[in-house]
């Protein structure tokens, strides 16, 4: 390793080191893809920093991985293992977001890169997809020694003083030099090509034309200066089809020979058969009258309904990917799943049944079928059903017949509505939660590529699933515990009719701090409050049981002093959020009210004859700021007929809307309300914020009419 100083030293990094190690554990395991990824000392991220076999484009979506990340990179780093995936089904198994992005076949190892003690980064090998599904001794051992070699190499580069760190962008290694024939040998290979029938092109790794002959450019209908070094899905805008492009991805990823068909107008279809290796992609084109690839039948398999392109399926599992991350309910996952998967893969029948008990539970289901596996609704997970079979296996089952179903299954009893049908276990973290469950209406071959597919599609089901459910359990237990911080009912109030709204805001925003009361006193006084703790979640919902509880306490005081009373409280509690609260003291035998008001909006106040305004209140700090802040009152006249609206600012706030006019719209809603009971008011308001306002607030409101003497007290 003295060398190996001498060079950082010379160079000033080690980067030409590390790219020559990363080169070397290549061709030692005979690897076709390598990615270097390093940890920044003290770091959560892995970062690409060497990319070999493929071009930089291809590695965007790995560019950065978390260490706490569903990927092969980040589990062998920290689980500190190696990790070998044989087929893209086992990958789509294990971490179906990394096979939804990569749908192609190939063989996988990930394997941490360390130097004594510490993690440097991780290592990432592929191989073709005709690898056998089998690691080798050799394989593993090339791989292992590559990554203590580059260990070391970033150890002493460090001690050295020239770390070698990872740049914006991986750097990207030259693929091999291919052989150079001598001139005679160039010859003999150019009359060969020209020999050839059809025409004939080269591909660089990165997708760039490099070489076309005569026939190739006149089947392209173009000269061939004009497509050589272009990407030929550019140049050429017949070819831009997003599954031209995904072809030649598979080519490159899996080294593998993939052929498609494309129509070039107005009506010339075209041929592509791509042959890949480690230094690009051989392109032969022939003219044909198929209007598309034929592929081998399944034996004994009438013609199926067709399979969607790849790219196309990957263009509804992406937005399905997308979608999931805003679903925030079992319903809303297999609703999205509906949408998504059944059209993609042209399902008309789908199915997800979960594990409760012991036992099958149909959860939902959507399709031409719907009641597809209710039979099975409530059997034990040990009886035979293929839903069950695959929950407590983990294994995924594919039926391309009915026939095959019912030779495995004879009492499934599901030949009216299945002519071939998928079972896939809904897998999380190694734990079965439950099976979904696709139909058909006719025999559907299940390609490779497909099923690994597919099994992404559940994987990811399951995950959504499981953060359904457990933010559903979670949802009901924190708004049960805010609406038994709120009054269960409002007190009876000769003279008065009353009514409260509590509207928590949209799911996912956690629960909030609003709240309101109202207190009966004596026969002739009843104190109100209303308020609005900082935040949306756990602390402030207990903070905000904590106001109520104090203002309940010290209800009947001047409304100055329940407010100071309060604040004192907060203040010495010191729990970082701000309250804001307004009080109102009720005086029905004299006809008033007097309020004060904590840093919260001032209330409504309509008078008998409908005219509305809002009520210039002295300003008050806000709660827990000041011990020696003080509230002044103020006192307003409450003739029978008049009314008040307490409210939040949930229900005015919205972006883009002034405060104030949101106010006077309100404050003309609830002027125009003059006829109805304060239940019907308080529906009114309601309609208007839902219809206004984004509900990312919560809502609280507040309603108080003073009833005239001839008036009675409403039925409840």
């Amino acid at each position: 390793m003295q060398d190996h100083a001498a060079a950082f030293a010379a160079t000033g990094s080690g980067t030409e080191l590390l790219d020559s190690a990363v080169a070397r554990v290549v061709r030692e395991s005979g690897a076709s893809v390598a990615m270097l990824y390093l940890l920044p000392r003290n770091g959560t991220t892995l970062h690409l920093a060497v990319l070999a076999g493929v071009p930089g484009q291809l590695a965007t979506p790995w560019a950065r991985v978390p260490l706490s990340a569903p990927m092969p990179v980040a589990d062998a780093v920290r689980l500190r293992c190696l990790i070998w995936l044989g087929s893209q089904e086992e990958l789509a198994r294990r971490y179906p977001r990394a096979a939804l992005v990569l749908p192609y076949q190939f063989a996988l190892a990930a394997a941490p890169v360390r130097a004594g003690a510490a993690e440097q980064g991780g290592l990432v090998l592929l191989w073709p997809g005709s690898h056998p599904p089998q690691m080798t001794s050799d394989e593993r051992e090339a791989a292992v020694r590559g990554c203590h070699r580059i260990g070391l190499l970033l150890d002493r580069a460090e001690s050295s003083g020239y770390p070698v760190l990872a740049g914006s962008q991986p750097r990207v290694l030259p693929p091999p030099d291919p052989p150079v024939p001598d001139r005679a040998d160039a010859a003999a290979a150019a009359e060969f090509v020209q020999r050839l029938p059809g025409g004939s092109c080269t591909l660089a790794l990165d997708g760039t034309v490099t070489y076309l002959n005569d026939a190739a450019a006149e089947l392209l209908g173009s000269e061939a200066g004009n497509v050589r070094g272009t990407l030929p899905w550019i140049s050429l805008p017949w070819l831009a089809d997003p599954a031209v492009e995904d072809h030649y991805r598979a080519a490159v990823i899996s080294r593998q020979q993939t052929s498609f068909t494309v129509l070039r107008p107005p009506g010339q279809w075209l041929s592509f058969h791509l042959f890949p290796n480690a230094t690009g992609i051989s392109v032969r084109i022939l003219p044909t009258s198929e209007p598309g690839p034929t592929p081998t039948p399944a034996p004994a398999l009438p013609p199926s309904s067709g399979v969607p392109s790849r790219a196309t399926a990957l263009y509804h599992l992406m937005h399905l990917a997308a979608a999931l991350t805003e679903a925030v309910g079992p319903q809303d996952v297999i609703e999205l799943a509906g949408h998504q998967v059944m059209p993609a893969f042209r399902i008309q029948t789908l199915v997800v049944m979960t594990s409760e008990e012991g036992r099958l539970r149909v959860e939902g289901r959507r399709g031409s079928h719907p009641a597809l596996m209710d039979r099975f609704d409530g059997a034990p997970l040990t009886s035979s059903t293929p839903a069950a079979h695959v929950l407590t296996t983990g294994i995924p089952d594919f039926y391309p017949t009915f026939a095959e179903l019912q030779r495995a299954y004879p009492s499934a009893g599901l030949r009216n509505a299945v002519a071939a049908c998928a079972f896939l276990p809904l897998t999380v973290s190694g734990r079965p939660i439950g099976s979904l469950v696709l139909a058909y209406d006719r025999p559907h071959p299940f390609e490779p590529e497909e099923r690994a597919l597919l099994t992404s599609v559940a994987g990811l089901l399951a995950q959504a699933l499981d953060r359904a459910r457990l933010y559903d359990a979670k949802d009901r237990l924190a708004h049960s515990l805010q609406a038994h911080l709120l009054p269960q009912r409002l007190p009876r109030i000769a003279g008065l009719d009353v009514a409260a709204r509590y509207l928590p805001s949209t799911r996912g925003m956690g629960i909030g701090g609003d709240f309101y009361d109202l207190i009966r006193l004596d026969d002739t006084t009843a104190a109100a409050a209303i308020g609005d703790v900082q935040g949306h979640n756990e602390n402030a919902a207990a903070l905000m049981g904590q106001v109520r509880t104090a203002v309940h306490a010290s209800a009947g005081a001047p409304p100055d002093e329940v407010l100071t009373r309060t604040n004192r409280l907060l203040t010495d509690l010191d729990p970082g959020l701000f309250t804001s609260c307004l009080y109102v003291h009720l005086d029905l035998a004299a006809h008033s009210a007097c309020l004060a008001t904590a840093g919260h909006p001032a209330p409504l106040m309509r008078q008998p004859d409908g005219q509305t305004e809002v009520l210039n209140l002295p300003p008050g700090l806000l709660l827990g700021i000041d011990p020696a802040a003080r509230y002044p009152t103020a006192h307003v006249p409450l003739p029978p007929g008049a009314a008040l609206a307490l409210y939040t600012d949930g229900l005015v706030e919205a972006p883009g809307v002034d405060f104030e006019d949101a106010t006077a719209e309100l404050a003309a809603h609830f002027a125009l309300a003059l006829d109805q009971d304060m239940e019907s008011v308080a529906d009114t308001l309601v309609r208007y914020a839902k219809r206004y306002t984004p509900g990312k607030d919560d809502i609280a409101l507040l309603l108080l009419n003073a009833l005239r003497p001839q008036g009675r007290e409403p039925d409840r």
